[in-house]
């Protein structure tokens, strides 16, 4: 058993003395483990970080065996490192797919979003963290909790949303909400294209994705808790 595939690593850690077992987010075999002989040398240590982008062969004398990866670089994203809030974003987004993606199951659509958001904060981009709130939503949607911002779940208009339910992830206009608004979630209004993002609207969004994540995704996952790593960025946003 073996194929060939691209992707990015979300997790890497010992395995006995030499070796290291990895988890890459691949196009056509998903979120997949291997060990990489001779991972723990120095001269692999860099291209197995969280993050690094490469080429994966995988071997197996069975399909359902662990298996081992033969590793070759393609990418680093290392301007990450030296910049501390991309650094979090990264370990972010790796930890969220390790955390979210069933094992060995292909998700083409989310890859695709995945891999410019690696860039983006691989290169420590201005403005990254809207690119990473926009990926909370598609992983969302990936998985089937995505967010409906379209119309009004009440009175269906497509005017003057300002809330989102908790329960259903649909959007409530100020109308429809009534004294029900209180227990809504805000809408930032950047999501639905009106206005530039402010610093709290995006810390909104993130917590508006942020309650989906723990209160829908999490339970189904086995109520897991969501990964620190996420929880590190939001607290680091918090104190800018």
């Amino acid at each position: 058993m073996d194929w060939v595939d691209q992707g990015t690593i979300l997790t890497s850690r010992p395995q006995g003395e030499t070796s290291r077992l990895i988890e890459v987010f691949t196009e056509t075999h998903g979120r997949h483990a291997g060990i990489v002989r001779g991972g723990a040398s120095r001269k692999m240590a860099a291209h197995l970080q969280p993050g690094s982008h490469v080429s994966v062969t995988w071997r197996a004398r069975l399909a359902d065996q662990l298996g081992s990866f033969t590793v070759e670089p393609l990418k680093s994203r290392a301007g990450a490192m030296a910049d501390r809030m991309a650094l979090l974003g990264l370990n972010s987004t790796c930890a969220l797919l390790a955390f979210a993606l069933p094992d060995r199951e292909a998700h083409p659509a989310l890859y695709h979003r995945s891999e410019p958001l690696f860039d983006v904060i691989g290169q420590a981009h201005e403005g990254w963290i809207l690119d990473y709130l926009r990926w909370e939503m598609s992983l969302l949607e990936d998985l089937g909790y995505g967010l409906d911002l379209t119309r009004c779940a009440v009175t269906g208009s497509f005017d003057d949303l300002a809330y989102v339910s908790p329960r259903t992830g649909r959007a409530v206009s100020r109308a429809g909400a009534g004294d029900w608004a209180p227990r809504l979630l805000p809408l930032p209004q950047f999501l639905l294209g009106q206005g530039p993002a402010s610093l709290a609207e995006v810390e909104a969004g993130l917590g508006l994705t942020g309650h989906f994540l723990n209160a829908h995704l999490a339970p189904a996952l086995g109520n897991r808790p969501l990964p620190a790593a996420r929880a590190r960025l939001v607290e680091a946003l918090a104190r800018l």
